[in-house]
């Protein structure tokens, strides 16, 4: 066997490449790990980065850059559109290649601890590691962000699953777990209303009746003008990536308003892909074998 496993560690800062290049740096040349992609956002004020790896290589990775976050990011300073409650905000592990989650969640829960012990970082664990139902949906564990996150602490059910409950003073604290993929994009709106944005999240979202396997939050892009949805879709065998488009242009369009452009963060499975381009196409019995580059 040879595992494989993916990491997609989110981090609050996307203004200052000096600290994002500092951040990416224990992905890079580290044997046993590959840094395929990484995108930061001024608006959101916040980094994405996607590397897949043997479990170890990927471990001490993740240990070193969870580091240097706690070390170079502020949230006291920190203002972003993006909800946070860490510097390094949320830690996802994805099985890949002989792999499942219950390993993929022993390898969340080894890090975890590191990294609480390492840093006096609280930690918190999150979707299929959560060790509690009401501590599954990352949503929820992150509700009162950063400067709420002293009080949340001293709440009945609330105290994390690895040291203190009290947050690091400048670093907050980090949501780690296991996860099955996960593809996050965000679509922008031609107009400035965050309201707009807001109202559409909530009626797409699957947790107030929407869209199976699709979380929302609308948020306001100062330095662009307009308003978006930004959505992760949890599964999208469940609800496909163009039936999110098409809600959405759907609910912009009741208050006049249009889909500007969008925008994906970090990778997406091809499958995800091609299912949008037949359904827009309206091709009949598709299917991924049709791609030429999948017999290359």
């Amino acid at each position: 066997m040879n595992p494989l496993v993916e990491c997609v560690p989110n981090f609050s800062e996307g203004r200052n490449r000096d600290k994002i290049e500092k951040i990416v740096n224990p992905f890079r040349s580290r044997a046993g790990v590959k840094l395929l992609d990484y995108t930061a956002d001024s608006d959101h004020n916040r980094m994405v980065i996607t590397a897949i790896g043997k479990p170890e290589a990927m471990y001490n990775a993740v240990i070193e850059a969870v580091g240097i976050a706690v070390k170079e990011i502020d949230l006291r300073q920190h203002k972003g559109q993006h909800p946070r409650i860490g510097a390094a905000d949320v830690i996802p592990f994805i099985p890949l290649r002989d792999m499942d989650l219950a390993a993929a969640d022993a390898l969340a829960k080894k890090t975890a601890e590191s990294i609480a012990r390492q840093y006096d970082l609280p930690v918190y664990l999150y979707e299929y590691s959560a060790s509690a139902e009401h501590r599954r949906n990352l949503a929820s564990v992150r509700k009162g962000n950063f400067e709420g996150l002293s009080e949340k602490m001293q709440l009945a059910g609330w105290q994390p699953d690895f040291c203190t409950a009290k947050p690091h003073q400048t670093a907050g604290a980090t949501v780690v777990g296991a996860r099955k993929p996960l593809i996050a994009f965000n679509i922008n709106l031609d107009s400035d209303k965050l309201e707009i944005a807001q109202a559409i999240a909530r009626n797409i979202r699957f947790s107030n009746g929407g869209l199976p396997a699709v979380k929302a939050l609308g948020l306001k892009l100062e330095t662009q003008n307009c308003v978006q949805v930004s959505v992760n879709l949890t599964d999208y065998t469940q609800t496909s990536i163009y039936q999110v488009v098409e809600t959405i242009r759907t609910e912009a369009a009741k208050y006049g308003v249009n889909i500007k452009g969008s925008e994906l963060i970090g990778l997406l499975p091809l499958q995800a892909l091609t299912d949008t381009a037949a359904a827009y196409l309206g091709l009949q019995n598709f299917s991924v074998s049709q791609v030429l580059e999948t017999h290359l």
